[in-house]
């Protein structure tokens, strides 16, 4: 017997039809013997229908009260899977995120979650048999009792906090794909799925573009151990062996993996834009002084190319920022020139972040250098280049994107099975 936390996301949950079909897969594991806890995003749409109708009701609305709206459709499917179990048999009952509670920051609409309680859900779950159907996405600030999310992807970071919290065996997160790939089968369609990656490769993937999970849920399987399987919704429940592992794809520890692949995957983000900061004074404070106002501005800075001039007396300073942040970033680094002391400043919003990335990296030279002759060989020019330990990113022009991943893809061999 084992003890699970099952995530469905939207899709997954769209209309009724589709909720009786997570009810089976749920009773599928409860009949296997297991413990489950469940967690649930809003109807498919529903989220973005409540943010418009906020939207409409006031341009500068409360973000306190926007949580509240917003946090009401992760309640909806709750109380509906609950009814739907019920309906075939299974004792369920639903959750709020503030019933458990889920503590979390007073950052509203991107609060994070600080701790949870899973003494009652786990005593529940042990003396009741009883179903947990816990409304994702939400938690509670205590010191004001105001209902905060999570900002987008949050019920992700709900179902692994909840499964650190109650000692799971397992995060299942069922979405609309059967796992995770290479990169994305639209683009390449030799993708592979794969069997396995691990939490440092994931958390990489997410935070470089791929769009499976949301980087805080990677980080939170990351720190407590808790192993995540990202497995297809619409699976047939009844054909799926609970006690076997299903086609999806296990994101667990390095140390877990059969074999560490030099490179795993290939991520792109088409949401960047470029910002030059042309003849800049190359002396001590300047970048103090353009990335400080920055921060100020929670404008997030991702890749840093710095040139120095032949005389050594100026620099160029090249950065890029989320493509939404463009303007804004432009804006203030216009506001703050007579701190920094530039002489031009550009801009650019058709560039996409190509990243490369792979354990395997730590190990083995060259990896980098044989991307830059392929790229170079289709006539593809680099713009910026950030490296880590297992991972390298390429600035591009977003004109050769798919052009570029698939060269890396067939590159580092990730066409074959």
């Amino acid at each position: 017997m084992a003890r699970l936390v099952m995530k469905f996301g939207g899709t997954s949950v769209a209309d009724i039809e589709r909720i009786r079909n997570v009810a089976r897969h749920v009773k599928r594991e409860i009949d296997a013997g297991h413990e489950v806890a469940v967690v649930v995003s809003a109807m498919s749409g529903a989220t973005n229908r409540l943010v418009e109708w906020c939207r409409e009701a006031s341009v500068l609305h409360d973000a306190r009260e926007y949580d509240a709206v917003v946090a009401s459709g992760e309640q909806i499917t709750s109380g509906l899977l609950a009814i739907s179990l019920q309906a075939i048999g299974i004792a369920a009952r639903s959750w709020q995120g503030w019933q458990l509670p889920i503590i979390t920051s007073d950052a509203h609409a991107s609060a994070r979650i600080l701790s949870v309680n899973g003494a009652e859900l786990m005593r529940r779950l042990h003396e009741c048999k009883e179903v947990a159907v816990i409304s994702g996405f939400q938690g509670i600030h205590p010191q004001s009792g105001r209902i905060t999310t999570l900002g987008r992807g949050g019920s992700d970071t709900s179902a692994v906090a909840v499964a650190a919290a109650i000692g799971a065996d397992r995060c299942d997160i069922y979405t609309d794909v059967d796992g995770v790939y290479t990169t994305d089968p639209r683009v390449v369609p030799k993708a592979r799925r794969l069997d396995r990656i691990s939490f440092e490769e994931m958390l990489e993937l997410a935070s470089q573009g791929a769009k499976v999970l949301q980087v805080r849920s990677v980080e939170l399987g990351m720190v407590h151990q808790v192993p995540i399987f990202v497995r297809s919704s619409f699976d047939s429940p009844d054909s799926i062996d609970p006690h076997k592992y299903p086609p999806g794809t296990l994101i667990c520890d390095e140390e877990e993996l059969v074999e560490q692949h030099v490179v795993t995957g290939i991520a792109f983000s088409k949401d960047e834009a470029q910002i030059s900061i042309r003849r800049v004074q190359d002396k001590p404070g300047v970048a103090a002084n353009i990335f400080g106002p920055l921060a100020d501005a929670n404008i997030n800075v991702d890749m840093i190319v710095q040139n120095v001039s032949a005389d050594g007396a100026t620099t160029d300073l090249t950065f890029t920022v989320p493509a939404a942040d463009f303007e804004r970033a432009k804006e203030t680094i216009a506001a703050a020139k007579a701190q920094i002391g530039y002489e031009r400043l550009d801009g650019a919003t058709d560039v996409t972040k190509v990243s490369v990335i792979g354990v395997g990296m730590r190990s083995h030279a060259g990896v980098a250098a044989k991307a830059f002759r392929s790229l170079a060989d289709r006539g593809i020019n680099i713009r910026a280049i950030t490296t880590s330990e297992i991972k390298f990113s390429l600035l591009i022009d977003s004109a050769y994107t798919e052009l570029a991943v698939r060269t890396l893809h067939s590159l580092y061999g990730l066409d074959k099975s």
